[in-house]
């Protein structure tokens, strides 16, 4: 029966600490492992007896909470299993049944106990619960942490106020019993022991509490409190094990709290408490889970959770890596889980042309989460560019204006400073321009250039002013088997196409005529280039024009529209399983499910046509032409064979590339079909024809 003057024992709470490593690795796997799923899990958390007096019992968490295999974090620690329950919205995290939450918890420590799981591993009477919720756009964090106690008995009294080992032994045998702590925690790293006190100090792991007698036997603990006269939290579950095994120990026993600490470089342990039980209330027996209190008290000192706040702590970079690509992950959560965004992060992009279309592509495919773009461009920007181009400012205009390549590759490093990209001043030659002696080398430079540029990257868009700007790269990445997505606008009608994919060509390779619809589509393969439907060679197309004649001049929507529709082309493709090679249907009243339908985001057309006029888009696919002035075997071969021999002759003479493709002779046949041929007797009257 307890005395009005009994000295109740009294635990000192654990004080969680979140180590913001913590939130960094939550913010990964709710991206991009857990998404919608609210299910619990495991992790863990760690303590130590190591605090320095008057400090707080320190239990953290951080990055590797959530790896499986961490053993120990420091010397010393104490590593503590847990479950982590993530709430999607903060109403849910409000509303969640926080006693049940606790009461799950505590039952696998009750579960511990009785199983006696616990006497092998007492680390087991420690575990924990954490309720979150997290504010990704925000970057908050609600959090409460729990740590179960068991209320069984409700109630320990002590003989009297606990004492310092310094108070109750003597430096020698501290000195021994601290010998023989190093020597079993070297073997068992338990937290928790029997100390048996005979001649020395002897120590022996917990599952020998049913074995050893009650004479002289003590039990320790790793306490992480450092108050002069208050256990830390871990001990109440403890002492429910001792009750639930071996209750008539309680009476009379001496409970060492070892704390370990260092100080001026020097390791004391004269501050652990020695402290005795003298008796204890239990209110009733039970088989059941008894009940569990623990959740930790908020900064106020009241029921509640706990807010952390790391936008303004967090490296701005590292908060927008992560936050850039919210979105795409969102996607992944419930619209498309399947949705590759590796793929498409690894894509390196070369823009050619750093104008309307440019500005857009780019930062479109940055929306898209890619991260390497490199711009080519010659021009320098104007007064009329930054309200159509979105990459530039007025202060770009000045003095001259930037060079825009260059200010465009700065500009999406400003936007967001994980973007690998750059800008390259150069010029693309071109058909039908003439290259005078004097420019042959810097016009081979360009091309060689070019063609270096081309390698380097996987996709090349071409956005730039002109028709017969876009014959260079096209043949040059239809000669390297590279992916092209090619934008070009009317007054108010676009095209967004790709050019059909083929292997790199190989001097002296035999092509045939591409053939065959198969199944309502063309072949990634057999899909025609810009210029497959032309029959004369580009030239030049700006000379002896008026200057909205040489300008695109386009309603200002169809650049933003031909743009989206250019990256998202991409995309789709890259998401194909067979990427550039993926068949463009070619009608939608085929039977059976659309060709296209493997990609995730759908068909996968070969080219778009809108007409604004008319608020149109139709989606034909052409077949590659054998004589096309771009990309036909005819051409390629010859540039294999020639090379910059070949471009030059191309640069001067308007009409090499008919002649090399086969053009000319096309034009020769038909020019030679000059007869008509009528039943004998008819006239052909002028009115008729």
């Amino acid at each position: 029966m307890a005395e009005e003057n009994d000295t109740m024992l009294q635990f000192l709470p654990f004080s969680s600490v979140v180590e913001t490593t913590f939130w960094h690795q939550l913010t990964q796997l709710k991206i991009d492992v857990y998404a919608l799923n609210e299910d619990s899990v495991d992790i863990s958390g760690c303590y130590s007896n190591h605090a320095l007096p008057r400090l707080p019992a320190c239990f953290s968490v951080d990055y590797s909470a959530f790896d499986k295999s961490v053993q120990s974090k420091r010397r010393g620690d104490i590593i503590c299993k847990g479950t982590l329950s993530n709430k999607n919205t903060i109403e849910t995290f409000k509303e969640t049944d926080k006693q049940l939450l606790l009461n799950q918890s505590g039952a696998k420590i009750w579960n511990a106990i009785t199983t006696g799981d616990a006497l092998k591993e007492p680390e087991l009477l420690t575990q924990f619960t954490l309720l979150t919720f997290a504010d990704l756009k925000k970057y908050q964090f609600y959090y409460w942490f729990g740590f179960p106690a068991l209320v069984f008995p409700s109630k320990f009294n002590l003989v009297e106020t606990p004492k310092t080992l310094d108070q109750v032994l003597t430096t020698e045998e501290i000195s021994q019993l601290k010998s023989a702590y190093d020597d079993f925690s070297s073997s068992s790293k338990h937290s928790v022991f029997i100390i048996e006190k005979q001649d020395k100090f002897q120590l022996h792991p917990l599952t020998e509490l049913a074995t050893l007698d009650k004479e002289n036997v003590w039990i320790g603990f790793c306490d992480p409190s450092s108050l002069p006269s208050n256990p830390g939290w871990p001990l109440r579950n403890i002492l429910a094990l001792i009750y639930y095994h071996r209750k008539e120990l309680l009476p009379g026993l001496p409970i060492v709290c070892w704390r370990d600490v260092t100080r001026d470089g020097q390791r004391r342990v004269n501050q652990s408490l020695l402290l005795k039980i003298k008796d204890y209330s239990c209110d009733e027996e039970t088989a059941e889970l008894p009940k569990c209190l623990g959740w930790e008290k908020n900064d106020r000192g009241k029921m509640g959770p706990r807010l952390v706040n790391l936008a303004a702590t967090m490296d701005p970079e590292r908060l927008a890596e992560t936050a850039v690509d919210l979105n795409l992950k969102l996607m992944k959560w419930r619209l498309l889980p399947e949705l590759n965004l590796d793929v498409t992060r690894q894509t390196k992009c070369l823009l050619l042309g750093a104008g309307t279309l440019g500005c857009y592509v780019a930062r479109t495919l940055m929306a898209w989460g890619v991260r390497h773009i490199t711009f080519i461009d010659n021009g320098r920007v104007s007064y009329s560019n930054p309200v159509r181009q979105s990459l530039f400012n007025f202060e770009n205009c000045l003095n001259g204006g930037q060079l825009k390549a260059d200010c465009a590759g700065r500009s999406l490093k400003s936007i967001f400073p994980g973007m690998v990209s750059q800008g390259i001043d150069l010029r693309i030659p071109m058909p039908g321009h003439h290259v005078s002696d004097a420019l042959k080398d810097s016009v081979e430079k360009d091309v060689n250039q070019l063609i270096e540029n081309i390698d380097q990257h996987d996709v090349v868009f071409l956005l730039t002013d002109t028709r017969e700007s876009r014959w260079l790269p096209t043949m040059l990445c239809a000669f390297k088997g590279k992916l092209v997505i090619n934008a070009a606008l009317g007054f108010d009608t676009y095209l967004v196409m790709r050019h059909g994919l083929r292997q790199a060509w190989q001097p002296g390779q035999v092509t045939e005529k591409s053939t065959g619809i198969l199944r309502g589509a063309l072949p990634g393969q057999n899909l025609g280039c810009y210029f497959c439907c032309d029959v004369v060679a580009p030239g030049d197309s700006t000379k002896d024009r008026t200057l909205d004649q040489q300008c695109t001049v386009t309603r200002p929507g169809i650049s933003l529209i031909a743009s989206g529709l250019a990256v998202e082309l991409l995309v789709s493709v890259l998401q194909h399983p067979e990427k550039g090679n993926a068949a463009a249907e070619i009608s939608n009243s085929a039977a059976g499910p659309p060709v296209s339908a493997d990609s995730p985001l759908g068909l996968v057309p070969h080219s778009l046509r809108g007409f604004l006029h008319r608020h149109q888009l139709v989606v034909p696919a052409t077949e590659s032409f054998h004589n096309c002035t771009a990309c036909s075997p005819l051409v390629l071969e010859q540039y294999a064979k020639d090379g910059w021999a070949f471009l030059l002759e191309v640069f001067n003479n308007p009409d090499y590339l008919e002649q090399v493709s086969g053009l000319a002779d096309l034009h020769k046949d038909m020019a030679s079909i000059e007869d008509w041929d009528y039943p004998e007797g008819s006239e052909a009257s002028e009115d008729s024809l």
